[in-house]
C-alpha cells in the first residue's frame, strides 16, 4: 500500500492533520497502536486557544464544540490570600479560550475520518520507519495479526516522545533540549460541579493548585506534589482538604469547592523538551514527538495543532505549486512558536509553583511578579496574549 502522507499516531495532531489533508485533496493513512475505545477515553488537555478553535471549525469539526464548549474570557490568579482576574478580551482585542476536553476533540475527528477521510487503522503497531532519507520512506507495522508495510512520500510522526518516528532520526542529527521540574501534579476528575466559572491558578506556601473543569458537572483539579508521589497516598478527603487550603483567601472569603466522587486520579511529572530540527529527510515530527511543555500554560494540544496547520499548508503548497519551500521551512517556522510557548509555560510554572529548594527571597520574587500582573496592564496583556495563543500558520 502507498500513500502520500503516512501519519503515525491517532491522537489529536495526527487526526487533525489527516482531516486538513483530506480537505486539501491529499491522501493519507493514519496508524494508531491503541484501540478506538482507549484513544477516545485518553484524558489530556482541556483548554483550546482561539486559533485552535478556529481551525477545528474550518476543518468541519466545530459543530459539537460550538454546542458544548465552555467559553472562558479570563483566568483568576490567587496569591498572598488575594484574588485577581485577568480579562482576556479587553487585553487581546477580543481573543478568548474555550474548555473542550481533548477526548471530545478526538471523538469528533475520529468520526469525521471514518465517515469521510482516508484509512484510520486502530491496533496498528508500528515497528520501524525505514528510508527516512530517501524519496519513498517505508513504515513497517502489524495489523490484524499480519506484518505489513506502507510506503509513503512523507512520514509524519505524531506518536509522542517515546514513539517510533523519533527513532528514524539517526543519532547526532538532532538535539533535544530538556528541563525536568522538581515537582509533579496530582490530577483528579470528580463528578462535582465547578464552583467557579473560570480557571483558578493558586500560588500558596503549601504549593500550587489549579481548579479547572471538563463540563458544568465535572471538575478537573490539580495539586502540586513531590516527584514520585503515589496517588494511593492521597485519599479523596485529603485531596479536597488540601485543595480548599490552597485556594483559601484572607478572612475565609470565597467559596469552598463542591465535593463529589473522584472518578480518576493520576500523577503527572512536569517537564519540558524541544527537539531540533523537527524534520529529517522525509520524516517530520509534530506535537509531543517534537516538543513537550508543562501543562501550566495550557500549550501542549495547541502547539500540536499549530504544527499540523503549518504542515497541512506546506503539503497543499507542494501539491498546488510543486514547490517544497514551505515544507523545507517547516521546522524553523514551528520552532519560533514552540520556543515562545516553552518560555510562557516556564514562566507560569516557575512563578506559581513552590520549588522545594526555594528560599523566602525566591517566594517574595514570585509574589512581586504576580503583583505586577495584577497592577500593570502591560504585564497582564503579556500573560493574556500568550495564554490565548499566538497566530497559527507559516508566519507564526
Amino acid at each position: 500500500m502507498h500513500t502520500t502522507v503516512g501519519i503515525i499516531g491517532g491522537g489529536p495532531s495526527g487526526l487533525l492533520l489527516a482531516r486538513l489533508l483530506h480537505r486539501a485533496g491529499i491522501d493519507s493513512v493514519v496508524l494508531e497502536r491503541r484501540d478506538r475505545v482507549f484513544v477516545e477515553q485518553r484524558q489530556r488537555a482541556g483548554i483550546l486557544e482561539q486559533a485552535t478553535v478556529d481551525v477545528l471549525r474550518e476543518a468541519g469539526a466545530g459543530a459539537r464544540l460550538d454546542r458544548e464548549a465552555l467559553v472562558h474570557d479570563g483566568i483568576e490568579l490567587r496569591f498572598d490570600g488575594r484574588s485577581h482576574r485577568v480579562d482576556f478580551p479587553s487585553l487581546t482585542g477580543g481573543r478568548r479560550v474555550v474548555v473542550y476536553a481533548q477526548t471530545e476533540v478526538v471523538k469528533d475527528l475520529i468520526a469525521l475520518q471514518l465517515d469521510e477521510g482516508g484509512p484510520l487503522l486502530f491496533d496498528a503497531e508500528v515497528h520501524a520507519v525505514e528510508g527516512a532519507d530517501t524519496d519513498r520512506p517505508l513504515i513497517r507495522y502489524s495489523h490484524e495479526g499480519r506484518e505489513q508495510t506502507l510506503s509513503c512520500d512523507y512520514v509524519v510522526g505524531c506518536d509522542g516522545f517515546h514513539g517510533v518516528a523519533r527513532g528514524a532520526v539517526p543519532d547526532g542529527v538532532s538535539t533535544t533540549f530538556e528541563r525536568t521540574y522538581p515537582y509533579s501534579w496530582l490530577g483528579i476528575l470528580a463528578d462535582a460541579p465547578p464552583v467557579y466559572d473560570e480557571l483558578i491558578y493558586a500560588h500558596s506556601e503549601r504549593g500550587f493548585a489549579l481548579a479547572s473543569m471538563r463540563s458544568p458537572a465535572v471538575s478537573r483539579l490539580y495539586l502540586q506534589v513531590p516527584n514520585g508521589t503515589d496517588p494511593a497516598d492521597w485519599p479523596d478527603d485529603r485531596i479536597w482538604d488540601e485543595l480548599d487550603a490552597r485556594f483559601a483567601l484572607r478572612d475565609g472569603a470565597g467559596q469552598r469547592l463542591k465535593r463529589g466522587p473522584v472518578t480518576q486520579k493520576s500523577v503527572l511529572p512536569m517537564r519540558s523538551s524541544v527537539t531540533e530540527p523537527m524534520r529529517y529527510g522525509r520524516v517530520l515530527l509534530a506535537g509531543d514527538a517534537a516538543h513537550i511543555v508543562p501543562p501550566t500554560g495550557a500549550k501542549g494540544l495547541n502547539l500540536a495543532a499549530a504544527d499540523v496547520v503549518v504542515l497541512a499548508r506546506a503539503f497543499a503548497h507542494l501539491k498546488d505549486s510543486g514547490s517544497a519551500e514551505l515544507l523545507d521551512a517547516y521546522s524553523d517556522t514551528c520552532l519560533r512558536r514552540v520556543w515562545r510557548a516553552e518560555h510562557f509555560s516556564y514562566f507560569m510554572t516557575s512563578t506559581l509553583h513552590t520549588d522545594p529548594r526555594q528560599s523566602p527571597f525566591d517566594t517574595r520574587l514570585q509574589l512581586s511578579q504576580l503583583e505586577r500582573i495584577a497592577t500593570s496592564p502591560h504585564a497582564a496583556a503579556e500573560l493574556a496574549e500568550n495564554y490565548t495563543g499566538l497566530p497559527l500558520g507559516p508566519t507564526a
